[in-house]
Parts: C-alpha cells; structure tokens; sequence
C-alpha cells in the first residue's frame, strides 16, 4: 500500500473520533512508497523520493542557469538572491573554516551540496511534494560517502599514508601510556562513526520532523468530529507552527551539512604536529 502523506490512511477512510476506528498514526509505512514505474520486487524501479531528487536537482540547476546565464554589474533580483546564497556558503561557511586560500577550490562542491540537501529537505512543505528526501536514509548516507571519501583522498594526497594514520588516530607522544587507547578511540571515531553520524544527524532530524507533521495533520482531521473539534483547532495550530518550525530545521541541517563537510576537509589539509 502507498504511504504517501497526501493520502494517509486517516483521509482514506474518512475516520474520525466517536466513529468506533482507531486513531490511524504514523509508522514507517509513512516512508513507503510503491514504485511509479518499474517492479519494485526488482532492482529497477523508479518511486516518488527518485523522482523528488530528480527534479530537485533540475529546480536548483535551473535556479542557477537562470540567475547567472547573463550577469550583469547591477544585478537583477533573480541574481541577487543567487549572488547573496552563493556568497553566504562561501565566505560564512567556506572561508571561516578552511580559509581562502585553500578553500575556494571547494566552494562549488559546497555549495552544491548545501543547496542540493535544502531542496531535499523542502520538499517536505512544498505542496502534492510533502515529502522530504532526506527522510529515507539512502540519500543522506551517499552525500556522507561523498565526503568521507573526498576526506580520506585529500588526507593521504596531503600526508601520505604514515601522515594519514597520524591524522585519523589523533598521534599525540604528550600523551604518554594512554595514546595506545586514544588512538584506537580516535581510529574508530574518524574512519567509522564519523561518516555514519554525518548520515544520520541530517536523516533523523528529517525523519523526527516529517512524522511529527504528519502527526499534527492527521489528529487534525482524526478529532474533527463532535466535542474533537476544539481539539483539531489545536491541533492544527501546532501543524502550522511545526511547518514554521520544520522550515527553520531544513535550512539548518543543510548548514550544519555542508559545515561539518569544511571541517572534514580542514582537518584533513591542516599540518599535523
């Protein structure tokens, strides 16, 4: 069965309080999706997240191809809200962490990526969307992937491999008889938790935040009916003020995203001493 947030079991069966049905709330099926084409017993098929991050990807591309195909001196509105996103990622984000010099090399990436990991979140709020991609945990696990081995490449392109396993153990002889175990700490944290919490930190934030919309919503319409009425007033207060509230997070873990990413990449180019 579809799980799509436009069409949760609460609307489908038109249940209400004092109807004698269960309050229908959401699980995991919330986050499934039958395939728009294709078997889905296979392993090709395409579903409703494929085609949100298809057409994310072709929303921010043409974004920017609109903006700066003709730049001008005085820029036009368009170019200006393009200018003032492009100029924010590399200069409060970019710049302050890794520095100028080294850093503009990879402001495309980063601001590919903050841009690409908003649009995924926004989905969530866009109406027929209401979805956000970032939700399923393959897309912010193969973003991560991207990183971590951009991370491992530039540490060993910088170091070399006895820089490197200075660099992922955290090598400190100051130390002294505890650095055996710190090393082991910082090995496991740097090659394996990290990758695995920069996934997870923008997933669960979207997950936690989906399922609570989608909470809010559907009591609203569960306690429409009799005395419930106040409290679908409520209800759907709290959906507008979470929506409100959901903006805020997808634009912040977009940010904390790409910010953890500038780390990653200063850690790996900074002088290990």
């Amino acid at each position: 069965m579809s799980a799509d947030p436009t069409q949760v079991l609460a609307f489908e069966t038109d249940c209400h309080i004092f109807d004698g049905c269960g309050f229908p709330a959401p699980g995991l099926h919330s986050f499934l999706f039958e395939p728009l084409w294709g078997d889905g017993d296979s392993n090709v098929y395409f579903n409703k997240t494929m085609l949100l991050a298809l057409l994310g990807s072709i929303v921010i591309v043409g974004f920017f191809w609109a903006a700066f195909r003709k730049p001008k001196v005085v820029p036009g509105k368009l170019q200006m809200v393009a200018e003032a996103g492009y100029d924010f990622i590399r200069r409060g984000v970019v710049y302050e962490t890794i520095g100028k010099r080294e850093g503009e090399k990879y402001v495309p990436l980063i601001v590919s990526l903050f841009f690409f990991v908003w649009m995924m979140n926004l989905w969530s709020v866009i109406p027929l969307a209401q979805f956000p991609v970032t939700a399923i945990i393959a897309y912010p696990a193969v973003l991560a992937l991207v990183v971590y081995v951009l991370w491992v490449s530039l540490t060993f392109k910088r170091h070399g491999f006895v820089g490197f396993f200075k660099n992922v153990t955290g090598y400190d002889k100051s130390l002294g008889a505890v650095l055996p175990l710190a090393m082991l700490i910082e090995f496991f944290s740097n090659l394996l938790v990290r990758p695995f919490t920069h996934a997870v930190r923008l997933f669960a934030n979207m997950f936690a935040g989906h399922t609570l919309l989608l909470l809010f919503t559907i009591a609203s319409w569960y306690l429409l009916n009799g005395i419930g009425i106040a409290y679908a007033g409520v209800s759907f207060i709290m959906t507008i003020v979470m929506t409100a509230f959901e903006l805020f997070i997808q634009a912040l873990q977009a940010y904390v995203f790409v910010l953890l990413t500038c780390t990653y990449i200063q850690g790996a180019l900074a002088e290990h001493h």
